[in-house]
């Protein structure tokens, strides 16, 4: 894992030694979340965050050999929907509902996930 100069790890740690398709994913992805509004990329110890300015939207939480794996927290469930793999309740907390996003090709974000990017960066969720 890279470290930055503070010793935290760094989003290119995190694309270290990955496959060609899983970069282009990633790459695919922040292309098109910045198309929704400015964010920024925050690498934590296992995760990387996608930040509006304001708050943290949005989750990579796993960069598999061919795919990416997204959690976008919501204030209510959104169960009808053809996106999302798993929603979850974070526990202990009423407000709170991770909506799993697992991405194998550049057309996964087509316009259903890009109206639930918006209502993530908006906040409206």
């Amino acid at each position: 894992m890279d470290y930055n100069e503070s010793g935290e790890t760094s989003v290119e740690g995190f694309l270290s030694g990955k496959s060609e398709l899983t970069i282009s994913l990633f790459e695919h992805f922040t292309d098109q979340f910045s198309r929704v509004g400015n964010i920024s990329l925050h690498a934590t110890k296992t995760m990387i965050a996608v930040s509006n300015g304001d708050k943290r939207i949005a989750w990579i939480t796993q960069l598999g050999k061919n795919f990416i794996h997204v959690v976008l927290p919501f204030e209510k469930p959104y169960p009808e929907n053809l996106c999302f793999q798993k929603i979850a309740q974070v526990p202990g907390d009423d407000k709170q509902f991770n909506h799993h996003l697992r991405i194998y090709s550049k057309d996964d974000i087509n316009e259903e996930v890009m109206g639930f990017m918006k209502l993530a960066f908006d906040g409206n969720g």
